[in-house]
């Protein structure tokens, strides 16, 4: 092959390869934080505080002003979009972080700005913070 032919050709390889990498769904993009981070963060009135968890969960005690929408529902993302608002930070959390990583992941997706509680209602209550029944 001549060399503008592998030029050419390589330019080609490189724009694939950036169209490829932009196809792909939007990245997931949010903050994990602990416990003091994220008090101070819902501290803010403005922020949407998000307990990702089973109702039997969220009554056996949950932080004040926590919006119940369990992750494990079929309908989170829906129901997601018709409670809370994009404008608004959200901070999530559930028993340990896990479940709260996937609504956080979900969420970051469709455009809200999520911070996550590393360590869940656990790290919370270990922490000797307050929540309600």
């Amino acid at each position: 092959m001549n060399a503008v032919l592998r030029s050419v050709l390589f330019i080609a390889v490189i724009c694939a390869l950036i169209f490829i990498a932009c196809s792909f769904g939007k990245k997931a993009s949010y903050k994990n934080v602990g416990t003091d981070e994220f008090e101070r963060l819902i501290a803010d009135k403005a922020v949407q505080i998000l307990d990702s968890r089973s109702k039997a969960e969220y009554d056996e005690g949950h932080i004040e002003g926590a919006i119940l929408i369990d992750v494990n529902d079929s309908s989170f993302k829906a129901k997601a979009g018709a409670t809370l608002s994009k404008d608004k930070p959200v901070a999530v959390y559930c028993r340990s972080g896990r479940r709260s990583r996937v609504a956080a992941d979900i969420l970051s997706k469709e455009g809200y700005k999520v911070t996550n509680l590393d360590g869940g209602i656990i790290s919370w209550n270990a922490a000797g913070k307050p929540t309600v029944r």
